[in-house]
């Protein structure tokens, strides 16, 4: 039966047409529905192309690139000194890569110092271990002189490495950065403003070298803008993560001065809400403004052995460089004095560029989005393609695809994880394109099996409608609770009201209103899109769902050119009716078996061998006092190298430095090691305050020492090597009370000083002390990891712990 037409649109909605069942009836009618499915989507991937070309990192530039451009070529000359080898802080092999800091920054003539002092972590809260953190630091900083100075820009990132690996991109990416940017910066103009290049020690460890920076050294006693270079991966373009509140003025400088803005409003978002930090944080602490900026795809090399030079995409490297250059002159020519602005911007990058516009118009957008889908609905019922009924049940099913797709993401990833349970441990997989591919497949077979299912008896229109009112809901919740995440929601499905608006008042057998519907659309897929593909890295395939809702989002957007890939709703019987409905569900049936093959694909593909290890947790603690010693590790399903160390669930409260009450645990053999030793240099009584003051003295190279107190005392105040502490604001690791944790301690020990109350009686107080180095492979029955065993990234991997009580 041929496809019924409507008469031209005046200003009189057109009625329904005879013979055809309301549910039948869709946003667009095209005579030739195979041809104008084929342009939709052609248009809709040529969009998608676009937008993800956009995001690829450019060509590395080559180590003879003129003077003032920023080369790759010649930062990864940087980076191969400087991750030549673990260099964890305090360790030789970190005072070599700081001399050669030095020695590069004052070749370009600047003005350059070490700062050397001890610093507690950002926020003076206690890291793994409760109670005080503090390191010794010695920060690299230079400083290039303006000619007329407003303020002062921070180029900072942090050239110590993890005991595990030698840091090839986490972080000699951002400090071969800053030192290519700086001669690039000295071969040209001096700039306005003072630029002062940061690089910082013990991030790792505790942020402490930065938060020393912020809060002693005279160049940020006046604040400024910070620029912060970090990585968390191997590949990927460089996404400005974080800002500082009210960032409206430095996000338009970022999307003007960088070459290749790719940030987002929701990125901030979702690192504000999550317990990571960077050095940025210790500057957001005090009084700075600024951007905090890193690639992290390829996450599964983070923290690990294989974060080596080579692992570098270079193409990163590039991309790290031109956004820091361009911003660092930018900054550094432009009136500091006023760069906060009343509220934060909402921004996303488009192809070309980085769209933005004021956080306090997202309400009112949002507000206005539910509008317009609302006057669309009512449109639709009025011109008779769906019922007051149906566009409610179409809303309340149109919940379903929007739970299951993350949901079903999730579950796929539970069952890829107990086929190969070494993925836990990882951020990422080491191949993950299968994976994720997997994952959008999957949202896309459960969102076209939801449409086929639901399409024949509430109607392509109502489902249409029932989608964008999903997401202008959203956009209302995101515009109160996350602000810089309502554009997600709020822009598509404006675009897709006004696109269903117009598709409706014009002929339906035309040409318009399938592009009208397929432009709306191509704004979802500009916005979506990227934010499908920059999530997966972000978040991990452990939180895949996430991704997979973003997609489901984007399908809804999109119904109205999925259904053109539908046979012609409305009016067939019989045979014809019978075979409409097999054909519907073939776009479903396809993307669940892709779904399967690409999830098998990705196990088959993505194995352990020696390139790609699977990654194993072990460290080995000793209690010098008792001559006891366990292997412990972190794996709750220990892999079989793993297994052959531990075996059940242990306590280790003996050793509160750890940070943990429980990990596996199995005994170890007692190895030849001294135990760090405490010196007290003075014990008096004031009334009913007791002091003691103590020394801490390592008897081995360590990278870190640790106190606690245990007894009938409460420890009311501490300074540690003249270093007071607020103890009341600080958390306790039972069973012990106060404790130390004192990073890269010098050969000379930790002077502590404890003032201590008898709130629970009188009685003896014992201090633990804690030591630790890291390497397994001297310790007597330790096993070399066969070649397709590796690390995993982690703080404690290899970790080599001994410990004493001393009662005083």
């Amino acid at each position: 039966m041929g496809a019924p037409t409507t008469p031209a649109t005046t200003g009189t909605p057109p009625r329904p047409i005879p013979g055809v069942p309301s549910a039948g009836r869709a946003l667009t009618r095209p005579r030739r529905r195979l041809v104008a499915a084929a342009a939709a989507l052609v248009a809709l991937a040529a969009v998608g192309a676009g937008s993800l070309l956009d995001l690829r990192t450019p060509a590395p530039k080559s180590a003879d690139a003129p003077a003032g451009t920023f080369s790759a070529g010649r930062a990864y000359e940087d980076v191969q000194v400087i991750a030549a080898r673990p260099h964890v802080a305090g360790s030789p092999a970190n005072e070599q890569v700081r001399a050669h800091l030095e020695q590069q920054l004052r070749g370009l003539g600047l003005e350059t110092e070490v700062q050397d002092t001890v610093a507690p972590e950002a926020g003076q809260l206690s890291g793994a271990a409760g109670g005080a953190t503090l390191a010794r630091v010695r920060n690299v900083v230079a400083r290039l002189p303006g000619t007329d100075s407003t303020g002062r820009v921070f180029l900072v990132s942090h050239y110590d490495s993890v005991q595990t690996g030698p840091g090839g991109n986490d972080d000699a990416a951002g400090t071969s950065t800053i030192l290519e940017v700086a001669r690039a910066l000295t071969t040209g103009p001096r700039p306005r403003n003072d630029i002062v290049f940061v690089l910082t020690d013990a991030e790792e460890a505790c942020l402490c070298g930065a938060a020393a920076f912020a809060a002693s050294h005279p160049l940020a006693a006046d604040g400024g803008v910070v620029l912060n270079l970090e990585a968390r991966g191997s590949t990927g373009p460089v996404i400005m993560f974080e800002t500082s509140r009210n960032n409206a003025k430095l996000v338009d400088i970022f999307g003007r001065a960088a070459p290749h803005p790719v940030g987002t409003s929701f990125a901030v978002e979702i690192y504000r809400a999550l317990p990571n930090d960077t050095d940025f944080t210790a500057f957001l602490d005090q009084k700075f403004v600024g951007l905090n900026s890193a690639y992290i795809d390829g996450g599964a090399i983070y923290h690990t052995p294989l974060d080596t030079p080579a692992a570098m995409d270079r193409g990163s490297l590039q991309q790290h460089g031109d956004n820091a250059l361009g911003l660092a002159r930018e900054f550094g020519d432009t009136d500091l004095t006023d760069l906060r602005s009343g509220h934060d911007a909402t921004y996303f990058p488009v192809p070309g560029g980085l769209v933005r516009y004021p956080g306090w118009l997202t309400l009112p957008l949002a507000l206005l989005a539910v509008a317009l889908v609302a006057a669309l609905g009512w449109l639709t019922r009025r011109s008779g393609r769906a019922s007051t009924g149906r566009l409610a049940a179409g809303f309340a099913l149109a919940l379903v695809p929007i739970v299951a797709a993350p949901v079903a993401a999730q579950l796929l990833w539970l069952a890829i994880t107990t086929i190969r349970p070494g993925y836990a441990e990882l951020l990422d997989p080491y191949r993950p394109i299968w994976y994720r591919l997997a994952v959008l497949a999957l949202a896309t077979a459960i969102l076209f099996t939801w449409y086929a299912l639901t399409r024949r008896r509430l109607g392509p229109a109502a489902l249409a409608v029932a989608g964008l009112a999903w997401l202008a809901l959203l956009g209302v919740l995101l515009a109160v609770a996350v602000p810089g995440g309502a554009y997600l929601t709020t822009l598509p499905a404006l675009a897709g009201a006004l696109g269903g608006l117009v598709a409706l008042r014009t002929r339906q057998n035309g040409p318009w209103p399938v592009v009208a519907v397929t432009a709306a659309a191509a704004v979802g897929v500009v916005i979506l899109l990227p934010t499908v593909v920059l999530l997966f890295p972000a978040l991990g395939m452990a939180m895949g769902g996430v991704a997979a809702l973003v997609a489901v989002l984007l399908g809804l957007v999109a119904l109205p050119v999925v259904d053109l890939l539908h046979p012609q709703a409305g009016g067939q019987r019989g045979l014809l009716a019978l075979r409409a409905r097999r054909l519907a569900v073939l776009p479903a049936g396809a993307a669940a078996v892709a779904a399967v093959v690409l999830a098998g694909v990705g196990l088959a593909v993505d194995r352990f061998d020696a390139a790609h290890p699977a990654p194993t947790h072990l460290m080995y603690a000793m209690d010098a006092g008792t001559g006891q010693a366990r292997w412990l590790s972190h794996e709750t399903d220990p892999q079989p190298w793993t297994d052959g160390y531990v075996d059940g669930v242990t306590t280790v409260d003996d050793f509160p430095g750890l940070g943990d009450a429980e990990l596996r645990g199995g005994p170890a053999p007692k190895a030849d090691l001294p135990a760090p030793k405490v010196e007290v240099l003075s014990d008096t009584r004031s009334g009913d305050e007791r002091l003691v003051r103590v020394r801490v003295l390592p008897q081995r190279p360590v990278r870190l020492l640790t106190l606690h107190v245990n007894g009938p005392t409460a420890v009311t105040s501490a300074t540690v090597n003249g270093r007071q502490f607020d103890v009341a604001r600080m958390a306790t690791q039972k069973p012990w009370g106060f404790g130390v944790v004192f990073h890269a301690p010098p050969a000379e020990g930790v002077e502590i000083a404890l003032t201590m109350y008898p709130s629970l009686g009188d009685g003896p107080v014992a201090l633990r002390v804690m030591d630790a180095s890291d390497g397994l492979d001297a310790l007597p029955g330790f096993r070399p990891r066969p070649p397709a065993v590796g690390v995993v990234g982690s703080h404690s991997s290899e970790m080599l712990a001994v410990a004493r009580t001393y009662p005083i």
